[in-house]
């Protein structure tokens, strides 16, 4: 029985393939009638199933080349892997993600993100990519299509590899910030989320206090109004081990050690967990942030904490970010389905109406029809994936219910 990584989701697929070459992939491709790509398993919903085989890329090579300033990466690897061997090649990434176990070509697809206010998701990142089709032709993309491919939800094909974008090494201090309130938090929104390269801000919703703010600096160390530094390591769900979280108290240290909250090789977040999050336009977060409070009470028994990231706008057609800097809402849950399920209805009742779009990883309950007005660009990836994928090899359940590409 394979599920996914927090064991929510039980995978009814009827294989898992592993093929060791490219050309494998293809042959699976043109032999298989239905099938999808199995990446880190991150995943929180039937996003990566179907009633065929699951593809995963972890046997092939894992060769990494660098042009300048673009590193060429295969598909399945995980951040945390990639972010050792640019280390040793004194290279870095603008940003990761909160846990680096994920593989590059799950994250880049689902929109996945880090934080700050001048940072965009991981998908931002990608200069090119390649990937196998519903018709087993290898394409790389590079032009006029890559905007509307990268963040792709696996619906176009099997991403084989992606050029990324490089800088050179950096190092970044990590500092938790508590004793921040509501009241401070809502009045300075902007200038506490853009204190520093990247800001996160934990909290439970209830109370004066909002909860914890971990502050990530590639620079001077700043003050956060209204908050004083912690005096001792912090994890930011109540009861969980600190030694799985990236160092804090002001040592500065590698990008890759600090950038995420969790240590590679450690459990992340909560473990056996649900999690949703929605991506509001910055320009209505307050309104947001105020109607989310308003569910604290009835969110205190399923949530182990929440999460407030930013995340840069950009031009890619499926990602929460298209057109507009974004507030990232996110939730993580006690894995209990149906109650989640409940509360994820009454926050896209409350969210949707202010422009929020659900993260593609995640759990919601938003169809098609009420998704694709969120979407200036909807129709154009619908075209996309009906000329990459003209038989609906990568449909499933998942996309007919989110994206109306019926199996």
């Amino acid at each position: 029985m394979r599920t996914n990584w927090a064991g929510s989701h039980v995978y009814h697929a009827r294989g898992l393939a592993m093929p060791n070459s490219i050309e494998e992939v293809q042959s699976l491709v043109l032999r298989t009638g239905r099938l999808k790509a199995l990446g880190s398993r991150h995943s929180f919903s039937d996003l990566a199933d179907t009633e065929g085989f699951q593809v995963s890329l972890e046997r092939l090579p894992r060769t990494i080349e660098v042009d300048g300033d673009v590193v060429r990466v295969p598909g399945g690897l995980r951040y945390g892997t990639l972010a050792v061997e640019m280390v040793a090649r004194g290279l870095a990434l603008g940003n990761l993600a909160s846990l680096p176990h994920i593989s590059v070509a799950g994250a880049v697809a689902t929109g996945t993100h880090g934080s700050g206010l001048h940072n965009g998701s991981l998908a931002t990142a990608v200069r090119a990519m390649e990937l196998v089709t519903g018709t087993g032709e290898l394409v790389r993309l590079s032009g006029e299509d890559l905007a509307g491919a990268v963040v792709n939800v696996g619906a176009l094909g099997i991403v084989t590899s992606l050029d990324l974008a490089v800088e050179p090494l950096y190092d970044v201090t990590q500092v938790v910030h508590e004793g921040l309130t509501w009241p401070v938090l809502l009045d300075r929104l902007e200038d506490i989320l853009g204190a520093a390269y990247s800001v996160s801000v934990f909290t439970l919703w209830l109370g004066e206090e909002v909860g914890q703010v971990w502050v990530k600096s590639r620079g001077e160390v700043p003050e956060i109004p209204g908050a004083h530094p912690a005096g001792e390591q912090r994890h930011m769900i109540s009861g969980m081990a600190i030694e799985n979280t990236t160092p804090q108290l002001g040592v500065p240290g590698p990008w890759h050690e600090r950038l995420p909250h969790f240590r590679m090789g450690f459990l992340p977040s909560a473990g056996e967990e649900l999690q949703s999050e929605y991506l509001v336009p910055l320009s209505r977060a307050r309104e947001a942030l105020v109607a989310v409070r308003g569910l604290g009470e009835a969110m205190a028994d399923a949530l182990y904490v929440a999460e407030l990231r930013t995340v840069a706008a950009d031009d890619l057609w499926l990602s929460g970010a298209y057109g507009e800097d974004a507030l990232a809402i996110h939730f993580t849950w006690r894995r209990d389905s149906v109650r989640v399920g409940t509360l994820a209805a009454r926050l896209e009742q409350r969210l949707l109406p202010l422009g929020a779009r659900p993260h593609w990883g995640k759990v919601f309950g938003a169809t098609a029809a009420e998704l694709a007005p969120l979407y200036p660009r909807w129709s154009d990836f619908l075209e996309l994936a009906q000329r990459f994928d003209p038989d609906g090899r990568f449909r499933n359940a998942w996309t007919e219910r989110h994206l109306g590409l019926a199996p």
